[in-house]
């Protein structure tokens, strides 16, 4: 690639078609492309190379605690998690249709897993996705209300198409817990999609907030669009590795 060319591309911004044009104009020459089919190939680079650094990008933001998928979720272990379910999910259906989801189950069965890593899968298609544990979300809410901040991180609460909030159950919250967490789901209800997960019963969430009023509330609106998945069966965690992925397969046998 000669200079001037290089430096045309670098400050059109276009680094995809950059990287990719020397092996496509031999590409070119060698298969006799027509000048469109040229254009299209060397098109596609820069389309793609933007996508991944927009996939990158959007991944940090959503602030995953792990970085699951669903290719190293052990399907086979537990067979109380139904895979088609899943996937279907993680086609993101029921985000365009600003659905609500609920997985509710005993620690360690891959709630936490599924929930990242169906938001991983949305980020793909170009869903904006933020994940919180419950007690994060109260303690962000916390923080910042004593530096009048509510607003800013409401905002912040709002703005994505899927707002994953995991762990409901793992430890009480604290006083207005009930409050954010009501304001969260009335402002996203119908306009965007919340996922919660819990491993606690849900006549079990008024005594895990503190408030059994803002419970029921939430309950009774967020319940209103949203799919319940129960999941059962056995722990992960429990199994030894703590990891609900894909073990190697056994020796083969003489």
């Amino acid at each position: 690639m000669n200079p001037t060319l290089a430096d045309m591309l670098k400050q059109l911004r276009l680094s995809g078609l950059s990287q990719s044009l020397d092996v496509r104009l031999q590409e070119a020459t060698s298969n006799r492309l027509t000048h469109a089919e040229f254009l299209e190939l060397i098109l596609q680079d820069e389309l793609s190379v933007r996508h991944d650094r927009q996939v990158e990008r959007h991944t940090r933001a959503a602030s995953f605690r792990e970085q699951k998928t669903l290719e190293d979720f052990d399907w086979d272990f537990n067979k109380g998690v139904k895979r088609k379910q899943v996937f279907d999910l993680a086609a993101g259906e029921f985000v365009r249709r600003h659905r609500d989801l609920l997985m509710v189950g005993p620690p360690g069965v891959g709630k936490s897993h599924l929930a990242q890593a169906i938001g991983r899968a949305l980020i793909r298609m170009g869903f904006a996705v933020y994940y919180r544990s419950i007690f994060d979300a109260v303690r962000d809410f916390l923080h910042d209300e004593a530096f009048d901040g509510h607003d800013r991180v409401m905002a912040k609460y709002l703005r994505p198409d899927l707002l994953i909030l995991d762990d409901m159950g793992m430890k009480h919250l604290p006083k207005k817990s009930g409050e954010f967490l009501f304001e969260i789901i009335m402002r996203r209800h119908e306009v965007k999609s919340t996922l919660m997960t819990s491993n606690r019963p849900l006549e079990d969430w008024g005594k895990l907030i503190g408030d059994v009023p803002a419970a029921t509330a939430i309950l009774d609106r967020f319940l209103q669009a949203a799919e319940v998945i129960e999941i059962t069966g056995k722990s992960y965690r429990l199994r030894g590795g703590g990891r609900p992925e894909k073990e190697p397969p056994g020796p083969t046998a003489p």
